[in-house]
């Protein structure tokens, strides 16, 4: 969040999966409207007529009419996977690929927060939107100037391949407007030196986490993990709840090092760290929240076809 990082270097560590956000895009039928497609379909002559207030920002920029637009998406929204910022990065990518502009994976991530920080006021970071554009294993460090830069992750193939497979990641069936659990702890830290101290720790934590991969320490990784979900918590009572804490419990006492809720907290999925041999039994723990498989990817947005 801008609140800290202008004031003390911030920094997360991030790694994208094989789920993703898909969209197409061809002539509308017809030409002076804006057909939408996702889980409503929405036809307007602006774009500002939208709903779906990424798109009519996205396209209101882009001055962009006449197309039908289809979205789809392996998760949910509102599950702190970073899909919300997944879907900006990619339409500025294909709205700049119909109008024949080549672009960047930087000018991805700088055209998706702002239209999602600046011209929406979300208050969210600028990590999902650089994941989504870049992809890979990175430390992603924000400066207080503002400006954003990546470090990939300098890990062994062995290790990434050992990492990937003792990371399970199970879904809670709860979703929440990450808006409203982020505006609280903006809120928090603006307020108070506890926040600001325990967002410190954490990202004290990310740099350890980046160290002990390089390492090939993934034992200690997964109690980094552990660690920075309890300081998390304590960022604001919007994060977690009992219902989630005890799942996480039951996790801990069933082979997991560590784990923490992704996104801003509140819902949406679990990711825990723990070794091979502890998996069937914290499957057998886990066996009321669904399992989602998942492989790392190192891609980032991508146009995957374009028949002109």
């Amino acid at each position: 969040m801008a609140d800290f990082y202008r004031k003390h270097e911030a920094a997360v560590l991030s790694v994208t999966i094989n789920k993703y956000v898909y969209l197409a895009s061809h002539p509308n039928f017809t030409p002076d409207k804006i057909l939408l497609k996702y889980r409503k379909t929405e036809e307007v002559s602006n774009p500002h007529d939208l709903e779906n207030a990424i798109a009519g920002s996205v396209l209101s920029q882009h001055k962009i009419n006449g197309l039908e637009i289809q979205v789809l998406a392996d998760v949910p929204a509102s599950t702190g996977m970073g899909s919300s910022s997944a879907f900006a990065v990619g339409l500025h990518h294909l709205m700049l690929t119909y109008k024949n502009k080549k672009t960047t994976s930087e000018e991805l991530a700088k055209l998706a927060c702002r239209t999602e920080i600046e011209k929406l006021k979300s208050p969210i970071g600028k990590q999902d939107q650089y994941a989504a554009a870049y992809g890979g294993m990175n430390l992603i460090k924000f400066l207080k100037s503002g400006k954003v830069v990546l470090e990939p992750i300098k890990i062994k193939l062995k290790t990434l391949k050992e990492l990937e497979s003792n990371l399970l990641l199970f879904y809670t069936g709860a979703t929440r407007p990450a808006n409203t659990v982020l505006a609280k702890q903006r809120e928090n830290i603006k307020k108070s030196s506890e926040a600001t101290a325990a967002l410190t720790r954490m990202v004290e934590i990310t740099h350890h986490m980046k160290t002990e991969l390089e390492l090939g320490n993934l034992e200690t990784f997964g109690k980094l993990l552990h660690n920075s979900w309890m300081l998390k918590q304590t960022l604001a009572d919007t994060i977690s709840n009992p219902e989630l804490n005890a799942h996480y419990e039951t996790a801990l006492k069933n082979g997991a090092t560590g784990g923490k809720l992704l996104g801003a907290g509140g819902g949406g999925f679990f990711l825990f760290y723990s070794e091979k041999e502890n998996h069937a039994r914290l499957r057998r723990a886990m066996h009321i929240l669904r399992e989602i498989p998942f492989k790392f990817s190192s891609a980032g947005s991508a146009i995957v076809f374009d028949d002109r």
